[in-house]
């Protein structure tokens, strides 16, 4: 079986206590909706922190100034018979103007729910911590 590594980027889009989760249109390979943040590939030419930005703004539908990177996820998934190390940076933004509700459709649903809700409820662990990242980090 042949590898390969695909790398991503997204954010944790925080106003005062809030952030911004989605539930995209593609299920997890159960079946199930997933609540995740909004993310995506790093397209050609294209730094993490810019793809972060892009997806930030077409997935979550909002413009959102960088503030740090609060780190990477990483994980291993098979599409097509290979084995995929997938790493996606994560970034820190603060909340500059828009409207969640002017995702692109790729998202059934974009909303603001408080940090600590999005703590506990995204549906992978890594989203979860980065979560957890910028708690702390808003809370200083």
């Amino acid at each position: 079986m042949g590898t390969s590594t695909e790398f991503s980027a997204g954010g944790v889009v925080v106003r005062g206590g809030e952030t911004i989760v989605i539930v995209p249109t593609r299920r997890a390979a159960s079946g199930r909706a997933v609540l995740a943040l909004p993310k995506g590939h790093v397209d050609p030419g294209e730094t993490a922190p810019e793809a972060a930005t892009r997806e930030v703004r077409e997935e979550a539908g909002v413009e959102a100034e960088l503030v740090e990177k609060l780190g990477d996820v990483r994980y291993w998934y098979q599409r097509n018979g290979m084995r995929i190390a997938k790493v996606v940076s994560f970034y820190l933004f603060d909340y500059r103007g828009g409207d969640p509700a002017d995702h692109d459709a790729e998202v059934e649903v974009a909303r603001w729910v408080p940090l600590e809700q999005a703590a506990r409820e995204l549906s992978y662990r890594g989203e979860r911590e980065m979560v957890r990242r910028a708690l702390e980090r808003v809370r200083r």
